[in-house]
């Protein structure tokens, strides 16, 4: 098991990583004020959750392989922006969804949770990110690695999706705001679109 100075230190890195800003803290303040409060938690929750994979994949070493192999890196690098873009697309044809239009909005929560899954899970940046971070906080004579590795893992998860939901909750209020007038909305969308799209550039070029 992890020491409480472990957690308390761990911890107070993680929260000051997630607060910074950074792709996925862009995706879900863009995506709630384009969608609202309910979708921008939804999403973040997804992003979340999807350093879940991450977790896993660094417990037992996939990771490690990934970003030792360039091939395999730059496919997922591209694969991943490539899915960002086409997320960004989608946002800015969209006509803008508005508050108004709950019936709409239930039915793809569903969606926004698994875009946002998604997203977090390809991005190879987060890969490496857990590959370089997690270590640092491991204490090889405790024994057990790959345990301690996936506690860590998990923390961050968790803390991850009271930050994310907690932004993706004031920035929907804002958006739920601006989205009772129908223009606001639809611009929203091209904004939160335009976001996607160079987020999703970045990883294709970077």
């Amino acid at each position: 098991m992890l020491t409480p100075e472990q957690i308390f230190s761990f911890l107070a890195a993680a929260l000051l990583i997630t607060v910074s800003p950074g792709p996925d803290n862009l995706m879900v303040l863009s995506m709630g004020m384009a969608r609202g409060r309910r979708p921008g938690m939804v999403f973040g929750l997804g992003c979340a959750l999807g350093c879940l994979s991450h977790t896993l994949l660094a417990t037992v070493g996939i990771s490690a392989l990934i970003s030792a192999s360039p091939l395999a890196f730059t496919g997922l690098k591209i694969t991943g922006g490539v899915y960002l873009i086409y997320l960004g697309l989608q946002a800015i044809r969209s006509r803008g969804m508005g508050t108004q239009q709950t019936a709409l909005v239930e039915a793809d929560l569903l969606k926004l949770f698994s875009k946002g899954l998604i997203a977090n899970s390809i991005n190879p940046k987060v890969v490496l990110f857990f590959l370089s971070f997690l270590p640092q906080f491991i204490v090889p004579e405790q024994g057990h690695v790959s345990w301690q590795t996936a506690q860590l893992g998990l923390l961050f998860t968790l803390q991850a999706v009271l930050l994310f939901g907690l932004l993706g909750y004031f920035s929907g209020a804002v958006g739920q705001w601006l989205n009772q007038r129908p223009q606001a909305g639809i611009w929203l969308d091209r904004i939160a679109g335009t976001v996607f799209i160079t987020l999703g550039l970045r990883l294709v070029v970077g």
